[in-house]
């Protein structure tokens, strides 16, 4: 019996707190085009996908020639700020991802930023080895609720979506969780009520074998799981190269990560 498991990881309010970041990126790429937005909009859309949000910001009938070009160089602004000034991880995630490591867990990023923005938060964190695979913006069609991205990080590293645990900040990554057939940690760092297995106001707070407790009420069939899509999961393994067993290779080594 193959015991492989996986802990996947939204990056955005869940690995780094970079939600003041994208408020300053949007609303100055924004009023370079003559495009004005409330935090409050900005706030109901943090977590999306660009294309999902604005064609809400600039209406559907947009040019989705504008929207790339307002999309890039918001992107661009962001990974900027995020070289000169860096970034740190929110408390307790530097040690759980070593913690995790240790233990034998295979981890992922399953996350709506574009591939470029999470390379340069993890080059920022000094963590680029830490994870198995990631899946970006890029590599998925359809963003969260959708369970795209989890199924896809899971086949990324080889790993049953029964066997892995989703770590989030956002209602919709924790529905995205429950329909891809995955147990979830919530962190609600403003105390929001958030639909998943164990909600914890900040990592350093969550018990120690909570991710253990969690992989074995999996195993032993309880609450009301249900794999969505198990064709797409299997299409998905085919198509990372994933052993149909669900092998996969783990790290040799794990780097420091910056805790200032």
């Amino acid at each position: 019996m193959n015991s492989s498991r996986a802990v996947l990881w939204d990056m955005d309010g869940t690995l780094v707190d970079s939600e003041d970041l994208h408020w300053i990126s949007w609303k100055n790429t924004l009023a370079m085009d003559g495009i004005f937005i409330t935090h409050r909009q900005f706030v109901s859309s943090f977590g999306q996908r660009n294309d999902s949000i604005l064609s809400e910001w600039l209406g559907a009938g947009a040019p989705p020639e504008r929207m790339e070009r307002i999309a890039n160089a918001k992107e661009e602004l962001y990974r900027r700020r995020v070289r000169r000034n860096g970034i740190s991880p929110l408390p307790g995630v530097a040690n759980w991802l070593h913690r995790l490591h240790e233990e034998g867990w295979l981890q992922a990023i399953a996350s709506a930023a574009p591939r470029a923005n999470i390379d340069a938060v993890l080059e920022a964190l000094s963590a680029t080895t830490i994870f198995q695979g990631i899946v970006s913006a890029e590599d998925v069609h359809r963003g969260k609720p959708d369970p795209e991205v989890y199924l896809t990080a899971a086949a990324r590293v080889g790993v049953a979506p029964d066997r892995c645990i989703v770590v989030e900040d956002a209602i919709a990554g924790i529905e995205g969780a429950r329909r891809a057939g995955m147990r979830s940690i919530g962190v609600s760092r403003n105390g929001a009520n958030l639909p998943a297995d164990i909600v914890v106001q900040s990592l350093e707070l969550l018990e120690p074998d909570a991710f253990d407790r969690l992989d074995r009420s999996s195993l032993a069939g309880f609450g009301n799981h249900v794999v969505s899509s198990a064709d797409e999961f299997h299409n998905l393994s085919r198509l990372s190269g994933s052993q149909p067993d669900f092998i996969s290779t783990k790290l040799s080594h794990t780097d420091e990560l910056r805790t200032d």
